[in-house]
């Protein structure tokens, strides 16, 4: 499949005219052809106007539709070949076993929700009888959640497919019966076309409306704004910087008619080494520690960047082995410029924060672009870590810092002053099951997903998967990125009282034509 430059406005291929991007290889700086056009506001508008027409028919596609469209844009990716993955690696110096692997979560993750669509429990059909001789009677009620509708979904910069065209925000929003307009990512836009032609021959081959998805090119400030801007649109989802999920949440929430915003932010997510587990195990878990916070240049949103633990001999292990491994850690290209330069930004203003020891960096740089990242792991004490705001940042990259406390006491009220974050760790034995058991409901009002004895890189697509958490880890901690309840960030309940047989939607038939679990009169039943 030829990559021409080309953004997709329902079923045309076109290049953008207001202004031009080309990719930069990150691993030596040479752009990489061809460029692609920038959207205007006249296409961004026809995107949105042809996802509004679209709307209607695609959220009353059958169960079965729904969910082979899922499938098939999951075989269309596949089909695409290896040109996909040696585009992937070119645009974002990602190792190509890290893309292969990143491309069959993206396909399993399309799976998963055709499986959850099949299913039909995310309708929360519910029927409730009617009572003619109550007094007063109640007439015939029943529920299920409809689609929300066209929704804006912007690529990540990290993850070029599981977070981006294809990934979680718009197989969830197609499994709800969404339409998506798709504001790809500037670091990865010919990764970006393939898989977007991709989705776009499976809307064709399920013979579902063009306006089922499109897929813009633009400048991120003036494409997105004027995206989530049109009131076509009717929900945001989002994976970037606290500035940039801000930015777009203050556009949406000022419109006539305010709409959600799901963006996933910002997150630094502590992992907690108790007394015992690290007096047994320092030195392993200080190897362990390191190899996640490097891995992938520490460009995941659920990177190690904070560890609590007790001040003791064995802390003192601990530290002594990070030094030593990090030290030993080559330098990695970053996914892009402004990512490279952020990351150097942010260890540059650690260094100079008087109240906290660099302990040890990684080696340094082997290329002359400046797009790689030094390893960095830091030491200040609790008191300084709640009075210096900076050591609280997130530096998106292989940085962490190491917080040393007095006792568990100091944990927990450190704890409690933290923000929102995705995950949380524990590192725990036994013997350390009070301890935990006490830091566990601190714990639960912080995050979306605490783990134990492992570390948090690494976000398994399932059903119970919660990839979010208070802000500013998310805009809205009621909701997952990840996982089969993703889904229900694009829907909404309705109620259908005393309505005919005959005009009821497929899933509220007395017939249960789709033999859906349904809740009726209090009790579930699939007849």
């Amino acid at each position: 499949m030829e990559i021409r430059g080309e953004m997709l406005i329902g079923r045309q291929q076109i290049v953008g005219t207001n202004g031009a991007v080309c990719a930069i290889n990150p691993a030596n700086g040479e752009k990489l052809s061809p460029e692609f056009g920038y959207a205007t506001n006249e296409q961004v508008d026809l995107a949105c106007e042809l996802a509004s027409q679209a709307d209607d028919s695609f959220r009353y596609t059958s169960l079965e539709q729904r969910a082979l469209f899922l499938e098939t844009i999951a075989q269309e990716i596949f089909n695409i070949g290896p040109a996909l993955i040696e585009r992937a690696h070119l645009e974002t110096g990602l190792p190509v076993a890290r893309l292969e692997g990143e491309r069959g979560r993206t396909v399993n993750q399309l799976k998963l929700f055709a499986k959850v669509v099949r299913d039909g429990d995310f309708l929360s059909a519910t029927l409730d009888s009617a009572l003619p001789d109550r007094v007063p009677p109640r007439p015939d009620l029943r529920m299920q959640k409809i689609a929300l509708g066209p929704v804006a979904v912007f690529g990540a910069s990290n993850f070029p497919l599981a977070f981006s065209v294809a990934g979680g925000d718009t197989a969830s929003a197609f499994a709800a019966g969404c339409p998506v307009v798709v504001k790809a990512h500037n670091a990865h836009p010919g990764t970006s076309e393939l898989v977007g032609k991709a989705i776009q021959k499976a809307v064709q081959t399920c013979n579902l409306h063009e306006g089922v998805f499109s897929m813009l090119i633009g400048a991120g400030a003036a494409v997105g704004q004027h995206l989530v801007s049109h009131p076509a649109i009717q929900a945001v989802g989002f994976t970037g910087s606290r500035s940039g999920g801000l930015s777009l949440l203050r556009t949406a929430q000022a419109r006539h008619v305010p709409i959600p915003v799901y963006a996933e932010m910002s997150s630094i997510n502590p992992v907690y080494l108790l007394p015992d587990v690290l007096e047994n195990n320092a030195e392993s878990l200080a190897k362990d520690f390191i190899d996640s916070l490097t891995l992938g240049a520490g460009q995941f949103c659920t990177n190690p960047g904070l560890v609590f633990l007790k001040k003791s001999d064995a802390a003192t292990r601990f530290i002594e082995a990070a030094k030593v491994a990090m030290a030993q850690k080559a330098a990695q290209t970053m996914l892009t410029p402004g990512i490279a330069h952020a990351f150097h930004q942010g260890t540059e203003k650690l260094k100079q924060q008087i109240t906290l020891d660099v302990l040890a960096e990684g080696l340094p740089s082997t290329t002359p672009t400046g797009y790689q990242a030094q390893g960095m792991i830091s030491l200040c004490n609790a008191r300084d870590f709640i009075a210096n705001a900076a050591l609280q940042e997130e530096v998106f990259g292989p940085s962490s810092v190491i917080v040393m406390c007095d006792d568990l006491e100091q944990t927990i009220a450190i704890t409690k002053l933290l923000e929102g974050q995705l995950t949380a760790t524990v590192h725990a034995t036994s013997a350390d099951h009070e301890a935990a058991a006490r830091l566990i409901p601190v714990l639960e009002r912080k995050v979306g997903r605490i783990l134990f004895n492992g570390f948090p890189t690494g976000v398994e697509v399932c059903h119970s998967m919660v990839h979010g958490g208070p802000f500013p880890a998310t805009s809205d901690s009621r909701t997952t990125s990840v996982g089969a309840t993703a889904i229900d960030r694009f829907l909404r309940p309705v109620c259908y009282q005393a309505i005919p047989e005959q005009l009821l939607p497929s899933a509220l038939k007395n017939s249960n034509e789709w033999k859906l679990n349904r809740l009726v009169d209090g009790a579930f039943s699939a007849s």
